[in-house]
């Protein structure tokens, strides 16, 4: 009879929660926000030499079909995903038209897999390589909003529609500060194709991937893919000053700007009392550039008193260098103690090789965080364990005990085999 009723009260007491969240719906959180749908266009070269067998017995071509149809099958759905091509469409001799020759083969938007496969299914390597044309076209493809979006390219070949050169056009589309990536794939790739598309990746921040198989390029690709759909945080364009005092102020987060050779960049950062600054600066070199180069990043006050530097050289070429700092601002007694405003001071030494453009300026990313700092002296104990040393001591008097226990154990089983 009571279980009875203890039961009776509990289903009363669950029907009088759940009207009474129908009636009142919880509200929804403050901080929940939507974020915008990362995007995709896969720009695939369909220039007379896919026609090439040397994938896995098959042509260029069939392999890259092939791995279009199971990216398509796995691709995220939150992706919104687009295909470009370069050089499908003209059959003819003329360099001018066979330069104009990029289409998009399927709208940026949400994915129709079915739709997508039978646009693929139709391509016939054709014409020219016009790199250039279709990057621009695929930047403009993806222009608009606030998501991730990345450019994937998979060629087989150098751009044929010279002097406009897809490096050139990477780094134009780079200096907009629109965070697009580019990510190239070079199917079966000769010296001057790993450079180029080297190249285009480098000055985007993306990755450059030699291609042999299918396998690999099915792979390369859904990782591409599947990257854009992961969250990131997008990269903030700024400009630097020439001096602090005409520096932007800048909050918590990523930057990228653009860095002359030799050049100085200024930024400012107010740091509470009791907080730590954190700053890193990486400086890509996207172009050729001489040997021996540095890159320095300075933590100054307003009145030119250096607080401490992070610097890092080379000698040979890296895609990036990279260096950062720590400043920790000491607690106040003073409750009306306000944010002491920092300089950073970024200063390269690189210097361009002969014959090499110096505009656009060297992309340079620069990471900005004003964390709160050790409460307590006891935070950071000795020999960098902190409060480790309780775990430590935990485990040290575990084992003793465990030790115990198992010598008592065996000496008690030795007795029993000597009696027995």
């Amino acid at each position: 009879m009571i279980r009875r009723q203890r039961l009776a009260a509990g289903v009363c007491a669950l029907l009088a929660a759940l009207t009474a969240g129908l009636a009142f719906p919880a509200p929804a959180a403050a901080d929940e926000t939507e974020q915008a749908a990362p995007k995709v266009e896969l720009v695939l070269d369909v220039s007379g030499s896919m026609r090439t067998r040397d994938i896995d017995g098959g042509t260029r071509m069939a392999a890259a079909k092939q791995a279009f149809n199971e990216v398509l099958d796995a691709t995220p759905e939150e992706v919104r995903l687009g295909i470009r091509t370069l050089g499908a469409n003209y059959h003819g001799n003329d360099r001018k038209t066979g330069c104009k020759d990029t289409a998009q083969l399927y709208p940026v938007g949400p994915l129709n897999r079915t739709e997508a496969k039978t646009a693929v299914a139709t391509l016939v390597p054709t014409g020219w390589t016009p790199i250039g044309p279709a990057l621009l076209k695929a930047a403009d493809d993806l222009n608009g909003g606030d998501g991730t979006r990345r450019i994937v390219l998979i060629s087989d070949g150098e751009d044929t529609c010279q002097p406009l050169d897809p490096c050139e056009v990477a780094r134009e589309i780079a200096a907009k500060g629109i965070g697009l990536t580019i990510d190239t794939l070079g199917l079966v790739p000769d010296a001057k194709t790993r450079d180029q598309l080297s190249c285009i990746a480098d000055a985007t921040g993306g990755t450059y991937t030699s291609v042999q198989h299918k396998e690999e390029l099915v792979d390369r690709v859904g990782q591409l893919v599947d990257r854009a759909a992961d969250p990131v945080v997008t990269p903030v364009a700024t400009e630097g000053a020439a001096e602090c005092a005409k520096a932007p102020s800048l909050k918590s987060g990523l930057y990228t700007d653009r860095e002359e050779f030799g050049q100085q960049r200024w930024y400012k950062v107010d740091v509470n009392p009791g907080q730590e600054l954190r700053a890193s600066v990486s400086v890509a070199d996207d172009r050729a550039v001489n040997p021996d180069y540095g890159v320095l990043l300075r933590a100054v006050t307003v009145r030119g008193r250096e607080i401490v530097r992070g610097e890092a050289a080379g000698n040979g070429r890296t895609d990036v260098m990279s260096t950062g700092l720590r400043y920790p601002r000491p607690e106040s007694d003073d409750e009306n103690a306000t944010a002491e405003t920092v300089c950073l001071e970024v200063t390269n030494s690189f210097s361009a090789a002969s014959g090499v453009k110096t505009t656009p300026g060297l992309p340079l990313e620069l990471t900005v965080d004003a964390v709160d700092g050790p409460s307590k002296a006891s935070d950071v104990a000795s020999f960098g364990l902190g409060r480790g040393w309780w775990l430590l001591g935990a485990l040290v008097l575990a084992g003793f005990v465990a030790g115990l226990l198992w010598g008592w154990l065996s000496r008690w089983r030795v007795a029993v085999w000597r009696t027995n």
